[in-house]
């Protein structure tokens, strides 16, 4: 196996210096899609579990599923996403993504039957899974392409793209807050129009042609990634740091209603993460890539989010209410969120040293497919335990075992890309 950067292996960790040449008009494009992203999907995903349970009336557990099941639509669905992208590039497959995120989003606003949230939640997710691959990858390869040249670590540019994100998971929130006042139509409705403008600008904006993409014709990918084990065992990892991460979307907003009488204050929780991630992020990185492994980095991210989750555990018997009550909530956001800046960037670095040549697409895709499917099952179990009437701390305490259970999973072995800029 041929890893992608082969012709590259030096990175700012080896050489010590800061990133000396600017980004390229495509990642720029790029980095600034994430962020638009993440505006529209955010005005709209906090406040689904509210509306399902209370306006449509869906059990815990049925709310629970919902949830996963549009994970797994997105991230189950994303290898079929990045194989699409590996053979015809990244512009159809954005475009179409673009118009199906814009068709689920109306429906949804409109979906008042089990059956119509379901299909909209559906459409939501595969829409996700249709351009999030595509722009993943190729963010990583050019990515790893400046590296190459010289301008410094790729994981800076994954973690850039990170803060581009999160940056739009701080906007969405609150530009959803306000259209609640209005009604979850509303929110709904805008969320798309955010995609409208997604699809108007990338259709003028994104190339035909893109520099270092060779398109994938031949056969057997899957099976070759599926005898990779490194990465597989990465893509489990992964998973199960998806998993925990998935508990800002059904853990938390029951924490949240129960300390505070509604869930008011959880867009401004939603807002301290991203608040936390454009500010710490670049600076967490640069700390980390001078003195961590990859794996290293990513064995100290999981840890962070246990100790969130059991944060919370062991504040539930006490039964806090009122703004002190939300303070255990506010410290799981906390450690969760310094643990994705731990472990994502790096994650999604890691992933080119392990896919094969013009594979990229694929590998990023199936990084994310296995997490849709450990999420899918996870989540209906999770809110099986909120709904349990076990003691307070026993879902918060398994959910804390997650991560944890996720260090035992990542690859060993991995030698960091300075070490092997001699070899």
């Amino acid at each position: 196996m041929t890893p992608i950067s082969s012709i590259g292996r030096a990175s700012g960790k080896a050489s010590g210096r800061r990133p000396t040449s600017p980004l390229s008009p495509l990642l720029r494009l790029l980095i600034l899609t994430q962020l638009a992203f993440n505006i529209g999907f955010f005005a709209v995903l906090p406040f689904l579990a509210e509306h399902l349970g209370q306006a449509v009336g869906m059990a815990g557990w049925l709310v629970g599923f919902v949830l996963g099941l549009r994970t797994f639509s997105q991230q189950g669905l994303f290898v079929v996403g990045g194989a699409l992208a590996d053979r015809y590039g990244i512009r159809p497959v954005v475009l179409t993504g673009c118009v199906l995120r814009i068709a689920g989003f109306a429906w949804l606003g409109y979906a008042e039957r089990t059956w119509a949230v379901v299909g909209a939640v559906l459409l939501i997710g595969f829409a996700a899974a249709l351009f999030s691959p595509a722009v993943e990858s190729e963010v990583a390869r050019q990515a790893v392409l400046w590296e190459e040249q010289g301008g410094g670590d790729r994981t800076r540019v994954l973690a850039l793209f990170t803060v581009a994100g999160q940056a739009g998971a701080f906007v969405g929130p609150l530009l959803g807050a306000l259209l609640l006042a209005v009604d979850f139509r509303t929110a709904c409705l805008a969320g798309a129009g955010v995609f409208v403008l997604v699809l108007a600008g990338h259709a003028r904006l994104l190339p035909q042609h893109l520099p270092g993409r060779a398109r994938v014709r031949a056969r057997g990918g899957v099976r070759l990634l599926l005898r990779n084990r490194p990465f597989l065992a990465l893509c489990c990892a992964y998973g199960a740091y998806l998993l925990a991460y998935n508990q800002l979307y059904l853990a938390l907003p029951a924490e949240v209603e129960r300390a505070a009488g509604s869930q008011a204050p959880l867009a401004w929780l939603f807002a301290l993460s991203s608040l936390l991630v454009v500010t710490a992020q670049l600076p967490v990185t640069r700390w980390a890539g001078e003195r961590l492994t990859p794996r290293r980095s990513m064995v100290a991210g999981l840890v962070l989010i246990a100790g969130g989750f059991a944060a919370v555990a062991l504040a539930r018997p006490a039964g806090w209410t009122g703004v002190g009550g939300l303070a255990p909530a506010a410290g799981f956001v906390v450690l969760l969120t310094l643990g994705q800046m731990l472990v994502a960037p790096v994650a999604r670095a890691w992933v080119p040293d392990l896919a094969e040549d013009g594979r990229l697409g694929l590998y990023t895709g199936a990084l994310s497919s296995v997490s849709g499917l450990i999420v899918l099952a996870g989540s209906s179990v999770t809110g099986l335990l909120l709904d349990s009437g076990l003691p307070a701390a026993v879902p918060w305490l398994a959910l804390a075992a997650v991560p944890l259970a996720a260090v035992t999973l990542l690859p060993r072995g991995h030698r960091d890309r300075s070490s092997r800029a001699d070899t």
